[in-house]
């Protein structure tokens, strides 16, 4: 896709790979709408970017539900939506409190899904679209304190391979991103948790936590947004955890190949 004069939303975009993605489209002549929880930070921003900021709660069902008409009504029609925005969790899930479990699923799938259907008509319509989804290495597997976290996870990686089937044939592009460890707040979040510390040791012996900077990762996803790959996924090392998660999906894609299983049939 040629971004320039493209319009992108950014979700979850007032710090980390959020506003490193901001900056990012950016510079390829995207016009930014952005949108987060914390008003002052998107809005210096925006302001930055030459963008608009639309401060959001993404765990409130009703702020969602009226969001993407919010900001076509004031932008214009959506050409990329990159879900960004998240949250984690890294206490066992019987120490995790349950109003923390229910913002987590909410913001991070619940939100993702929602804002998705409600481009999608749109972009089928005129012809053009990209939808990105933010998910991760710990939506391969289980570990300890990513239990609600890595659910989520699991979740928008199959929800975007069920999305690459129904999109066959259209002109509405994915891009699944499955990172391992980024260097953000969120992750030092991660290092501090004691009931993380010990697999984080193990995985650490075997070199399977490499870090991704947060600059060069949205660098790769606006690249793969311009390419339209279906995957950015840091770390090299990974591509086995990543194959193994991948192939049941690649195997599905064929099968149903020419069946007019998805939207365009």
């Amino acid at each position: 896709m040629n971004l320039n004069g493209a319009h992108v939303v950014v979700t979850g975009a007032s710090r980390g790979i959020g506003a490193d993605l901001a900056r990012r489209f950016a510079t390829r002549g995207a016009r930014l709408s952005l949108v987060a929880r914390s008003r002052e930070p998107l809005e210096t921003l925006a302001t930055e970017v030459g963008g608009r900021a639309f401060p959001a709660d993404l765990a409130d069902a009703d702020v969602v539900d009226g969001l993407i008409a919010e900001i076509e009504a004031a932008a214009g029609p959506v050409d990329v939506l990159v879900n960004n925005a998240g949250m984690g969790t890294t206490d066992l899930l019987p120490s995790t409190d349950e109003a923390e479990i229910r913002r987590t699923v909410r913001v991070n799938l619940e939100a993702t899904i929602m804002l998705t259907r409600q481009v999608l008509p749109g972009m089928l319509a005129r012809g053009r679209g990209h939808l990105v989804v933010m998910s991760s290495l710990a939506g391969t597997a289980g570990l300890p304190g990513f239990a609600v976290y890595g659910a989520t996870k699991a979740g928008l990686t199959n929800f975007t391979a069920a999305l690459r089937v129904e999109l066959a044939g259209t002109p509405v592009g994915t891009t699944l991103v499955a990172p391992g460890p980024v260097a953000t707040e969120m992750w030092d979040q991660v290092e501090r948790s004691s009931d993380m510390a010990p697999a984080l040791r193990r995985l650490r012996r075997f070199h399977l936590l490499p870090s991704c900077d947060p600059d060069e990762l949205a660098r790769q996803v606006v690249a793969a947004v311009e390419a339209n790959r279906r995957h950015v996924r840091p770390g090299r090392r990974l591509a086995a955890m990543h194959w193994l998660r991948e192939t049941p999906s690649r195997s599905i894609e064929l099968l149903l190949k020419g069946s007019g299983a998805g939207v365009s049939g």
